[in-house]
């Protein structure tokens, strides 16, 4: 299976959807299941994985309502407040619900600090011993915290998002390699190929720009423990969803037939349990 392991749906609201800046023009609108299917179809894609955007409940229903009804829409990464004394309570709500695949939430907007605060931990260990996967959103500045909070968390499955968002448009890569790599020496730790354009120049990027930090990627992670994602419809702020897909096929065009299948969708298709 093809898998778009990564990419949001929205209906607009400049309340809920605040870190969408005036600047951000192009995705201040709806984005529903009828404008990405014709994408995935195009790019021969057989399903995808909705991930959150906002950190509440309703949005978590919203996107299961929509992979209820949208059968290609294989799992949804939902939000849920991991520090609250609440969270078995909501948890045992989802139990249930088998599109609910992981959870996520902003941490990049955060101190990195959060992530090690006893609260969280506990949380993040509470979603592991019930299946769940977590979905890591940070900047390289989060990578050291990242590592400790791993480390407490042994037996959880993780998945950085967007390579951790480094530095691409300053060409900035040494130091997000050497702070990625201890973490990325952890088996259950994985990699998304999703997010790069954004961090590049988004008027100016080229594809010879991010394979540099495709090919970290994949030295740091191997095939297994990656997957590519759109993160549509964020991506439309630095190009149009078959330029980034385009990219990673022609990155994984020098791979074997298997390891290109791994991280074009069966490394999601497992780490998610689809």
């Amino acid at each position: 299976m093809r898998l778009d392991s990564h990419q949001h749906f929205w209906e607009y609201d400049p309340k809920r959807q605040d870190w969408i800046t005036p600047d951000m023009n192009r995705i201040r609108r709806n984005f529903l299941p009828g404008d990405l299917r014709p994408l995935l179809q195009d790019a021969k894609i057989d399903g995808c994985i909705a991930v959150q955007a906002e950190e509440s409940l309703r949005e978590t229903d919203f996107l299961l309502d929509l992979a209820h009804q949208n059968e290609w829409i294989r799992g949804v990464v939902g939000w849920a407040d991991l520090k609250s004394d609440q969270l078995d309570e909501v948890l045992d709500q989802y139990s249930d619900v088998k599109k609910l695949v992981g959870f996520r939430e902003v941490l990049q907007a955060k101190d990195p600090e959060y992530m090690l605060q006893e609260e969280f931990i506990r949380g993040v260990q509470k979603i592991g011993k019930r299946g769940y996967p977590y979905d890591i959103l940070i900047f390289p500045n989060h990578l050291a915290a990242t590592l400790q909070l791993v480390k407490k968390c042994p037996d959880q499955r993780f998945v950085i998002d967007h390579l951790a968002k480094p530095y691409i448009k300053d060409g900035e890569w040494k130091d997000w390699k050497k702070a990625l790599t201890p973490i990325a020496e952890r088996e259950l730790m994985h990699c998304k190929l999703s997010g790069m354009i954004t961090e590049a120049d988004w008027k100016k990027w080229t594809p010879d720009q991010l394979f540099p930090y495709l090919e970290i990627a994949l030295e740091l992670f191997g095939p297994d423990r990656l997957m590519y994602g759109s993160d549509w419809p964020v991506c439309l702020l630095a190009g149009e969803y078959e330029q980034y897909w385009e990219v990673v096929e022609q990155f994984t065009d020098a791979l074997s037939l298997s390891e290109k299948a791994k991280i074009m969708g069966e490394t999601a298709v497992e780490f998610y349990k689809i």
